[in-house]
């Protein structure tokens, strides 16, 4: 992970918590998404330097595997690439466990492939439906099944787990089902892994978060997608204005409301509403509006202070 070095770096919190340090406070927990691990690290790394009294730990179980702790109150905040399901938000209100979602960014899925392919550069909605969809495993092997021009060579697939809400978010997207595919191909929640997977396959195709692809753009070719206005590849633009569709996403985090008992927790969130749009371009997502962090430092004023009100 990037040092990021901030000129003036501003902690904001709500009056009533200012930046008082709670001596009961075990730190701040956070779980969850992949995809989000690198903003909220980007984030954490930051505010250590106004806070380095803070202990701020960040685990990566994917989108699923986050809902789950969070669900159970272990984690404070989670990191999501999807909204929460509501067999989730079920299994949390059985805890007695409120929360607010937040938006803190926008990021594009990539569709990436080894760079020796020189048959494909844009794929269909359509044509990764077919590879992807629960019908395609043992009848969909080769390229040349999509395309009679491509090589008659076995596609061999890379693709996040199916506790990644990449996973779910890709499968809505194209195949129209979330959690909907194929199960033969090679899955991890760790997003090097499926680097590594394809980068070492000439016949390789997969994908993952855009922030992952231009971490190693040296080793990997990018295909653009055409979801009915012709080829588009993702980037800062094409994500923020929607064009790149359908592949393109807001990724939250959540917060628990019984974890604002910790100032800390207020003002860390604060802070990351605050910087999330300075610290961005860094780690390669793209930043929501000024209007829309706005929104989201309102909802969040709200939620804290609602909790105030139940005490």
């Amino acid at each position: 992970m990037k040092k990021f070095i901030l000129l003036t770096a501003i902690s904001v919190s709500l009056a009533s918590c200012g930046n008082q340090k709670n001596e009961n406070s075990s730190g701040i927990s956070i779980d969850g998404s992949s995809t989000v691990y690198p903003v909220t690290e980007a984030i954490a790394e930051e505010y250590r330097t106004v806070a380095p009294d803070t202990d701020v730990t960040i685990g990566v179980s994917g989108t699923g595997g986050g809902f789950q702790k969070f669900g159970r109150g272990e984690v404070a905040i989670t990191n999501a690439s999807r909204p929460i399901k509501e067999d989730e938000r079920a299994i949390a209100e059985e805890n007695g466990i409120s929360f607010v979602e937040l938006e803190v960014a926008y990021d594009g899925l990539a569709v990436i492939v080894h760079p020796e392919n020189d048959w494909v550069s844009c794929f269909t909605v359509d044509q990764l439906k077919r590879i992807w969809e629960p019908s395609a495993q043992g009848n969909i092997k080769r390229w040349n099944q999509i395309d009679p021009t491509w090589p008659d060579e076995e596609i061999r697939l890379y693709g996040p787990g199916v506790a990644s809400g990449t996973f779910d978010y890709f499968t809505e997207a194209i195949v129209g089902t979330s959690g909907s595919s194929r199960g033969d191909y090679t899955a991890s929640e760790d997003d090097n892994v499926l680097v590594q997977g394809v980068s070492g396959d000439k016949y390789g195709l997969g994908f993952f978060g855009l922030a992952y692809y231009e971490e190693n753009s040296d080793k990997l070719k990018m295909v653009a997608v055409d979801g009915g206005e012709g080829c588009i590849e993702p980037s800062a633009q094409t994500v923020s204005d929607g064009s790149y569709a359908p592949l393109s996403r807001p990724l939250y985090i959540y917060v628990n409301s019984s974890s604002l008992d910790n100032p800390e927790v207020i003002d860390f969130v604060n802070f990351y509403l605050t910087e999330a749009s300075d610290l961005l371009d860094d780690v390669g997502y793209v930043p929501l509006t000024d209007e829309e962090y706005e929104r989201e430092q309102a909802k969040f004023a709200a939620f804290v202070e609602q909790k105030a009100n139940q005490q």
